[in-house]
C-alpha cells in the first residue's frame, strides 16, 4: 500500500497536499483499493465554501457509492475534469493524475486534525 510522506491524511481516507493557500485533495491508495474499479466521480460543490468533514462529492465504484468528505475547511476551486472521461485515474494514480478537487484553504485552516503518513498507516493497519 502506497502512503506517501509529506501529505496529510483524514480518517475518511482523503489525502491533502498543501501548496500555499491551495490544497489538492484526493482519496488514498487504501481507499481506492477497498472501493475497487471506480466508474464515476461527482462533485457539484465547485465555488462552495465548506467546513471540514462536509460532503463535497461522491465516488461510485462497481460495488458501492461513497461520499467524499472535506478534510479541511475551504472553498472548492476546481474539480479534476480528467476524471469525467477517465475516473479510473483514481485507481491508477491516486496521488497524482487521480486527484479529485483543489480548494482554497480558509484563513487559519486547521490541519492539526489530519494524520501524518505514519499515523495513517497505523490507522489502516
Amino acid at each position: 500500500m502506497n502512503i506517501p510522506e509529506g501529505l496529510h491524511y483524514s480518517k475518511d481516507h482523503e489525502w491533502v497536499r498543501v501548496e500555499g493557500d491551495v490544497a489538492i485533495v484526493g482519496i488514498t491508495d487504501f481507499a481506492q483499493s477497498e472501493l475497487g474499479d471506480i466508474v464515476f466521480v461527482e462533485v457539484e460543490t465547485v465555488d462552495e465554501d465548506l467546513p471540514s468533514e462536509e460532503v463535497f462529492g461522491t465516488i461510485e465504484a462497481v460495488k458501492t457509492v461513497s461520499d467524499l468528505f472535506m478534510p479541511v475547511a475551504g472553498t472548492v476551486l476546481e474539480f479534476n475534469e480528467g476524471l469525467e472521461d477517465n475516473p479510473a485515474l483514481i485507481n491508477e494514480d491516486p496521488y497524482g493524475e487521480g486527484w479529485v478537487i483543489k480548494i482554497r484553504l480558509d484563513e487559519g485552516a486547521d490541519l492539526s486534525g489530519l494524520l501524518t503518513a505514519e499515523a495513517y498507516a497505523q490507522e489502516v493497519g
